[in-house]
């Protein structure tokens, strides 16, 4: 599996994975609740600054994290202008990209090792219910670190295609884009599969 982890020695980075992932988890939920206005799309913002501050992780890799994101931004943005207007457009997009990057912090300060025992230790109670927690913490924890993954397919993409003087356009981004995450899709479930997740 593909990690984003970033060594550190922050308070942040310390921090068990459980209390972490909830505590993240809460500030997303936050930011993804504000209201569609200008103000709160600022306070997205904020708080996104703030989160990276706070954690130690810094505001270069938040800045490398946003760049990472800037075609779902760019994708979000214009089928938001489509559908409403400029104001909530912007201000849902905002929140979108927050989240994505407040929530990237999880695995950029904790070991994918972390995570699963984390996980795996919160879903024990739902064994008397059937539930594999193994399993699902697998699952979860591969849920989790798509979107870094994807990011980091798109950043290569375009640089590939910058490399071969290809022009930037949505559509001469989305089709490589897409077939590369297929493939990212196709890779990982074979190794699910040989691990014997079905």
């Amino acid at each position: 599996m593909l990690t984003l982890y970033r060594p550190g020695t922050s308070w942040f980075y310390r921090a068990p994975a459980g209390p972490k992932a909830f505590a993240l988890l809460l500030v997303v939920l936050g930011v993804s609740l504000l209201p569609s206005t200008y103000s709160c799309a600022a306070l997205a913002g904020g708080v996104t600054v703030l989160a990276y501050l706070v954690s130690g992780v810094g505001l270069v890799e938040l800045g490398r994290q946003v760049v990472g994101v800037r075609w779902i931004i760019v994708i979000t943005l214009a089928f938001q202008v489509l559908f409403v207007p400029m104001e909530p457009a912007i201000a849902n997009t905002a929140r979108v990209t927050a989240a994505i990057v407040i929530a990237a912090l999880l695995v950029l300060t904790t070991r994918v090792a972390d995570l699963l025992d984390a996980l795996e230790r919160g879903l024990r109670p739902f064994i008397r219910f059937g539930l594999d927690p193994a399993r699902i913490a697998l699952v979860l924890a591969v849920a989790i670190t798509t979107v870094p993954v994807l990011t980091r397919l798109a950043v290569g993409v375009r640089e590939a295609q910058r490399a071969r003087g290809v022009r930037a356009g949505l559509v001469s981004f989305v089709i490589p884009f897409l077939v590369v995450s297929l493939k990212h899709a196709d890779e990982l479930g074979d190794a699910l599969t040989a691990r014997g997740v079905n």
